[in-house]
């Protein structure tokens, strides 16, 4: 009789033994956690551009003086957009006051024996008042490259470029810059400054030549060698 009541008793303790094992096993269990669902957000639907053939010309006006006797390669400026530029399709993409770097490429000094001085510069950015950057690449060319003509549609055009390849030389004996063609002849052009009637006798081999000094506020066109695309211009939200 004793022995069954103590197989009776280790029977309940082995029982208890098992509940609390179930009991710590259970609370040993890490909680399951929900995985929140993933809101995706609308995609806004793609800005539509519009294409500024290559050719096109972009007036400008230079913001600071260059001088070729301290300008030196890698040097960077900034001229200003004085006339809105149109997409192939008539949308402004690039409004007046729109701020363009030019890079000087080259810089020759004047040297005895009449030598003008000379600059050569490209353009590599434009940046629009509303902060958008775009970059371009584009070299210099004279005013009368600038005429457009106007279809019926209302889309201007630029005239065709009469010189490929045009930098800044010294001017004659008043001093200033002209614009000098490098490829295919063509007259020079003058620009922010007037060139004195006795310039064509400054070529004396002990004289020294004028360096090319373009002048704050001078104006020129920005020939676009690349086509660019941009979206139709629209006003930085305050």
């Amino acid at each position: 009789m004793k022995k069954l009541t103590n197989i009776g008793i280790i029977g309940v303790l082995l029982a208890w033994v098992l509940v609390l094992g179930a009991i710590d096993a259970n609370a040993q269990k890490k909680p399951v956690l929900r995985k929140k669902p993933v809101v995706k957000k609308p995609v806004p639907p793609p800005v539509p551009v519009f294409t500024v053939d290559a050719g096109t010309i972009i007036r400008a006006r230079i913001n600071s003086t260059i001088n070729s006797k301290t300008a030196a390669v890698g040097n960077t400026f900034l001229s200003t957009v004085t006339e809105p530029v149109y997409s192939n399709g008539g949308v402004v993409v690039i409004p007046t006051g729109s701020i363009i770097t030019g890079r000087v490429t080259n810089v020759k000094k004047a040297a005895k024996g009449g030598e003008p001085g000379q600059i050569d510069v490209s353009f590599v950015s434009v940046k629009l008042p509303n902060g958008r950057t775009r970059s371009i690449n584009g070299s210099l060319t004279d005013l009368e490259s600038g005429k457009t003509t106007t279809d019926n549609e209302g889309t201007a055009s630029p005239g065709k470029m009469k010189n490929r390849k045009i930098i800044f030389i010294g001017g004659g004996a008043a001093g200033g810059a002209v614009l000098g063609a490098m490829v295919g002849g063509g007259k020079a052009t003058a620009i922010g400054a007037v060139i004195g009637a006795g310039a064509g006798f400054l070529g004396e081999k002990l004289l020294k030549g004028n360096e090319a000094e373009v002048k704050s506020g001078t104006e020129f066109n920005v020939h676009l060698d690349q086509a660019i695309a941009l979206p139709r211009f629209v006003e930085a939200t305050p």
